[in-house]
């Protein structure tokens, strides 16, 4: 096989190989983390005032999770307080299991969900709340198993 050949089949086969990469590429589900981010940056600022004012209590926010829940419990400064939020458990790898929740924070600042509402994987728990006219904000990382 001579030299012509040779750069023939090279050429051959890096067409294939450029055509099997896109046509793999046309398959991969690409999503973003928001459909409007755009609208989500702008508000940026706020979430990191949250976050601040979250970091300046006397403690975190505590996830246990157990067999039938997952149990937030808000800092001591949030007990017999009325409390109004959200909480995102946002899945990066599959936005069909991201979830958004109401909190409902009972007088002792805690809320159990049932875990049976979840698919297993790993979660990040954006929680915003407000008391007091205060915006409060966090992040937690969260594995189901």
């Amino acid at each position: 096989m001579n030299w012509g050949n040779r750069l023939l089949l090279v050429f051959i086969a890096f067409g294939g190989l450029m055509f099997y990469l896109a046509y793999r590429s046309f398959h991969v589900n690409v999503e973003l983390v928001e459909k409007d981010y755009y609208k989500s940056e702008l508000k940026y600022q706020g979430v990191i005032d949250g976050t601040n004012r979250a970091n300046a209590l006397s403690s975190k926010i505590i996830l246990n999770l157990d067999d039938r829940f997952i149990t937030f419990r808000l800092p001591d400064e949030m007990k017999n307080m009325a409390v109004t939020g959200t909480a995102w458990f946002y899945c990066a790898n599959d936005s069909r299991k991201d979830r958004h929740l109401n909190l409902k924070i009972n007088g002792t600042a805690q809320q159990q969900i049932e875990r049976i509402n979840f698919v297993p994987g790993n979660y990040i728990v954006k929680i915003e709340w407000n008391s007091n006219n205060k915006e409060y904000y966090t992040e937690e990382k969260l594995t189901i198993l």
